[in-house]
């Protein structure tokens, strides 16, 4: 759904829930249909019914006239023969559509993909594949070609960032080139280059750095007003997060496990999980820091990361058991970390129910969450970093993306928590769309309701690795 501000893809009201509308039908229909066939064949029974035979003796026209009904009744045009086919037929053709529907939507991605790679590979082919779409944005600018190539070469980061699309194609293009210069070396770089998409590629360089076991340091609770109100919506989950980042820094990883607790006694876990602090290149040792690069590389490969282990001793120093509900709220890498949880949890990697999660600005197509986690994901449409897994998130029934336009003219701050995503987080909660308010409703164990006083008590925790 669009609105002037802000469009909205997934959810409760997106494609695919609507797609799973379809299949729910199709299978109540092959329920009417098995029912009306059951009713059918035992009132067939009824022709042969040694009563109804015996009473032909003593009213044979009325037996006679009784059976002619009951077989139009049964096997007419409009009988219940007739309408158990036309019903499981019908179940055939909707059960049919969805999983067409969804198997030409993977179809294509994977055909991208493969395109995308395809380009990589070729010599000469991304530099050609690059060039050509920055042509093609230039002449398609209503500016003009001339003023759009003029506000290029002025402003290159701004113009980037109003064309985040030709990232997309750079990111799946890596793989390609990585495979062919694999190739040129004799597979000498092949622990590391070459094969597969974005995903598969990442999981090979996230070998470079060595992720180490967690270490993770209780600090003392957070008695800093935001950290302390229970969030009525996105905007004050946001600035808990804004001010945990703050406190973050290369040398220091900081998290904090908010513990709310309704009036009712319910209890409810909140992970607020800064982005990257840390850019040092690959090392012979793991880095210290865990919201460093290796991080960012090894959880778009599909890695349960040391972060991640931290992050769930965290949750057991400050008492979450295995069925407690917990959200995850995440910017950047941080929201990486928190789909990747997502997709591990209850498992060994993340033995927690994880029911909620909020991303801002972060690469989560390929994190592949279950349906049982609801997922907010903000994006910003000036914003560089969502686009770096290469692909756009899908229109799941439990994934509602909102895409967003703030520009400030710079990648940082399109980036930002307190620039571009402060501007979203409060679009969101202006928004009557069905599937933020779907994702709202199911978000109620974290947030405070008209009227409820839950109290949050906020622990913190530095983490690091060694």
């Amino acid at each position: 759904m669009s609105g002037p501000d802000l469009q909205v893809s997934g959810g409760a009201g997106g494609l695919e829930a609507d797609l799973a509308d379809l299949a729910a039908l199709g299978r109540n229909s092959t329920d009417l249909a098995e029912m009306l066939a059951a009713t059918s064949l035992t009132c067939h029974g009824m022709l042969v019914d040694p009563d109804v035979l015996a009473s032909a003796v003593l009213n044979p026209a009325g037996v006679a006239r009784f059976e002619a009904a009951l077989l139009e009744a049964l096997d007419g045009p409009g009988g219940l023969s007739a309408l158990a086919l036309r019903f499981a037929a019908r179940a055939a053709t909707l059960q049919a559509a969805a999983l067409a529907y969804r198997a030409a939507d993977e179809a294509l991605a994977e055909m991208a993909d493969a395109l995308d790679w395809a380009v990589g590979a070729i010599p000469g082919g991304m530099l050609a594949s690059v060039l050509g779409q920055v042509t093609g944005a230039l002449l398609s600018d209503p500016r003009g070609p001339l003023e759009a190539a003029r506000a290029l070469i002025d402003d290159p980061q701004k113009w980037l960032t109003e064309h985040p699309g030709l990232v997309d194609s750079v990111v799946n293009q890596v793989p390609g080139l990585a495979s062919r210069v694999n190739a040129l070396t004799g597979g000498f770089l092949s622990p590391w280059l070459g094969g597969g998409d974005v995903r598969s590629a990442a999981a090979r360089l996230g070998r470079l750095w060595p992720d180490g076991e967690p270490v993770v340091r209780t600090l003392a609770d957070d008695e800093r007003g935001v950290a302390t109100r229970a969030p009525r919506n996105v905007t004050d989950l946001l600035d808990a997060l804004d001010q945990r980042a703050r406190d973050s820094g290369p040398d220091e990883d900081r998290i904090s496990v908010r513990v709310v607790t309704q009036p009712d006694g319910t209890k409810a876990y909140i992970v607020d999980i800064p982005g990257t602090q840390d850019w040092s290149p690959p090392g012979l040792s793991p880095n210290s820091a865990t919201n460093d690069l290796g991080t960012n590389v090894r959880v778009l490969g599909g890695d349960a990361t040391t972060r991640q282990e931290a992050i769930a001793e965290a949750l057991r120093r400050a008492g979450a058991g295995s069925t407690d509900p917990v959200m995850l709220v995440g910017h950047s890498q941080g929201g990486m970390v928190a789909a990747q949880a997502a997709h591990d949890s209850g498992t060994a990697d993340f033995p927690y129910d994880v029911r909620n999660v909020v991303t801002m600005g972060s690469p989560i197509a390929r994190a592949d969450v279950p349906p049982s986690v609801q997922v907010l994901a903000l994006e910003n449409a000036h914003d560089l970093v969502p686009h770096l897994d290469g692909r756009s998130n899908d229109d799941d029934p439990n994934v509602t993306t909102v895409t967003f336009e703030s520009q400030y003219g710079s990648v940082g701050e399109n980036h930002g928590i307190g620039s571009a995503y402060r501007d979203g987080s409060q679009l969101v909660d202006r928004s009557d769309d069905p599937s933020i308010a779907a994702w709202r409703q199911s978000a109620a164990p974290f947030l405070a309701g008209p009227g409820d006083a839950p109290t949050v008590d906020a622990h913190v925790y530095s983490i690091s690795r060694r």
